[in-house]
This record gives C-alpha cells, structure tokens and sequence, in this order.
C-alpha cells in the first residue's frame, strides 16, 4: 500500500503541471546534482588551490607577476592549458552559484521552504556529513515525515532551479549576447 500524498506534494506536482516539468525526471536530475554537490565543491577548491600554488611557483609568488607572464611571456601551449584549468573552474563557480540562487529560491517557498532549506543544506550541500539519526535530531522531526519532507525539499529545489535559476541564465546570456551584437567593434576590441 502506498503512502498518503500530501498536500504540499500535490501542490509541487501541480506546480510542474504548470510549468510542463515532469516530476519524476525533474526529481531524478535534482537530486543527481544534489548528490555530488559536495564533491564537486571540493573538487574544485583543490584545482584552485593547485592552479593557484603553480602560477606562484612559476612566478615568484605574486599572482598578478603570474597573470602577467602568461599573458605576455608564456608559451601558447601554457595559455591554452591555464585557459582551459580556468573555464573548468569558471564553469563549476557557475554551477556553485545557481545550486546557491535556487536554494534562496526554496527557502522562500511559501509552504516550509525553511525546512526543505535545512533539509537539503544538511543533506546535501554542508562540508560535514550527518547521519539519519543526527538529521531527525536536528531538524526534530519523525523519520516517515523526514522522507516525504525530503522527497519535497528536492521537487522543490528542482523547480526552483530548472524552472527559475537557468531560465534566467539563458535569458540573461541571449540579452548578453544581443547586446554585444548592438555595439560597435571598437567598443569591443578595448
């Protein structure tokens, strides 16, 4: 036998409905990037950390001398390298930042969006890893109530970033791109 819907799940789904998001998929691909959230963070505050230590090495220790010497003295195999270690980088800043702009999202979520917020912060996105039983203790809440609040928490944060946070990207960046077409050369070659 199933378990009860609840009220805050039918207006979730009723949410995707609207927006013809599918839940289940929806859910999937959110809970997939919540998953390997904290390592992809950690991931990259190491290539940082290393991109960082090899230009100061290479440089004398001043990381503007290094962006310097890349730009004008470095080899163009180097500059290609540093330049993809860099878009690598940029790339999973900009993943950081719209995981952070849905989860604002959440938090704001009429129907306990500070909840699914500590729900998903705790499980998913803080550098220290609970257990269950610490979960309920923290959030002070039963276990079957953890799960569903759980399962709304993700729908929720999947909503707010599929259906807010990267609609607004692209938008922002096609708006980028009309503009640039708009300006003179010049103004481009500064």
């Amino acid at each position: 036998m199933s378990r009860k819907i609840t009220q805050a799940m039918e207006n979730i789904k009723r949410i995707c409905r609207i927006q013809r998001i599918d839940d289940r998929k929806l859910y999937k691909r959110a809970k997939i990037l919540l998953t390997v959230y904290r390592d992809v963070c950690w991931s990259a505050a190491m290539r940082s950390s290393h991109l960082s230590d090899e230009m100061t090495y290479y440089c004398g220790g001043e990381l503007d001398t290094a962006m310097i010497y890349l730009e004008t003295f470095a080899p163009e195999e180097e500059k290609e390298r540093f330049e993809e270690r860099m878009g690598s980088l940029f790339e999973t800043k900009w993943m950081v930042e719209l995981v952070e702009t849905a989860m604002f999202r959440v938090k704001d979520y009429p129907r306990n969006g500070s909840l699914y917020f500590e729900i998903l912060s705790k499980c998913y996105l803080t550098r220290f890893r609970y257990t269950e039983s610490e979960l309920l203790e923290l959030l002070q809440i039963e276990r079957s109530t953890f799960y569903d609040r759980k399962k709304e928490a993700i729908l929720v944060f999947g909503i707010s970033l599929w259906g807010g946070a990267i609609p607004n990207l692209k938008r922002f960046i096609e708006e980028t791109k009309k503009e640039l077409h708009i300006l003179p050369q010049e103004a481009l070659c500064v």
